[in-house]
């Protein structure tokens, strides 16, 4: 199917909202008049309200939104695919959420993650009943120890983020955003391989095609640009202190779905998502993991476009941060000037 016609109608969405409301959190939408402050003083622009608002899926189901998307995906599988039992290849997130996923819906899982995976979020997988594989030295080893168990057991395969069906249950993070927030103008949302961004813009392209969308990626991670100016997915080795960014390339249907919806891709240092780390624990009380303070951190250091009173919010997409290294991810970390 060409790119162009890759499309998650907006009924989808709501249809996915319904099917997986049982089984997730209704996050809550924070706000802070001192990133409004910080955002200010970065680019001479206040925020609606003196406040950027904050939309929390850490506070998700295993700690981040991977649980709407694999639920969705869960729910659509066929009779036979349940019974097989499902196999995913992921560094953490999106297999918490599989695993989660087939612990509610009696779906037996599999996640196969790279050898250095978070001890945090290997023993959180197992925690929900998956079998978890861990092996490879590189993303490409990765996959062909999950290819080899998949072709061997007869499991079928759930994509971590390239499929319309995953997409659908992410896109339900937008609907709620434009429940909390109807007025939005930005909304900024981290990317590794896009299925939460390609969700979400697509909701609020669809719904409110006036705002603006924009993905942030880290420096050594840009897997969604180098989709978009390929037009094609792009395979690369990612190095990034966001280990949850750390796709190994943008899917095609977050690439089609972000040519459409998404305003531009904004790169950031690793320093600057730790400064965002840093800011929403010590100003916020929020604990973040990197992947889920890359956007609040571009739009704090003022790599994001804003105007005098527009609507702002950030997705503050996972918490799931292995404390053995929050001391030296918080040392790693600049103060951002407080005005």
């Amino acid at each position: 199917m060409a790119l162009e016609e890759r499309v998650v109608p907006l009924g989808r969405m709501v249809e996915a909202a319904a099917t997986i409301a049982p089984y997730v959190h209704r996050t809550p939408m924070l706000s802070s008049a001192t990133a409004a402050r910080v955002v200010e003083a970065a680019t001479g622009h206040r925020p609606a309200g003196g406040r950027v608002y904050l939309k929390a899926e850490h506070l998700q189901k295993t700690g981040s939104f991977k649980p709407r998307g694999a639920v969705a995906k869960v729910s659509a599988l066929t009779a036979d695919e349940r019974a097989a039992g499902i196999i995913t290849i992921s560094a953490g997130n999106a297999a918490q959420g599989y695993a989660y996923a087939g612990q509610v819906s009696g779906i037996a899982v599999t996640v196969v993650m790279p050898a250095d995976a978070n001890p945090s979020k290997v023993a959180a997988c197992r925690g929900y009943g998956a079998e978890v594989v861990l092996e490879g030295a590189d993303v490409g080893e990765t996959l062909d120890a999950m290819e080899r168990i998949r072709a061997a057991r007869g499991l079928t395969f759930c994509h971590p983020y390239d499929d319309p069906d995953w997409i659908a249950g992410t896109a339900t993070v937008g609907l709620e955003i434009l429940e909390d927030l109807p007025d939005v103008d930005v909304v900024v949302v981290g990317v590794g391989g896009g299925g939460l961004i390609g969700g979400i813009a697509a909701a609020i392209g669809q719904r409110r095609p006036g705002a603006r969308v924009y993905a942030v990626e880290p420096d050594g991670s840009d897997a969604l640009r180098r989709g978009l100016e390929a037009g094609r997915p792009v395979r690369l080795s990612p190095r990034s202190v966001a280990d949850g960014l750390n796709g190994p390339f943008a899917g095609e249907w977050n690439i089609a779905l972000a040519q459409r919806f998404v305003e531009s891709v904004v790169l950031i240092p690793d320093e600057w998502i730790l400064a965002g780390l840093r800011f929403a624990l010590e100003r916020t009380k929020q604990v973040l993991e990197p992947a889920g303070s890359a956007a609040l951190g571009a739009v704090l250091t003022g790599r994001i476009p804003i105007a005098d009173g527009e609507h702002v919010c950030v997705v503050l997409s996972g918490g799931n941060v292995d404390m053995t290294r929050l001391g030296e991810l918080l040392a790693n970390a600049p103060a951002l000037p407080i005005p």
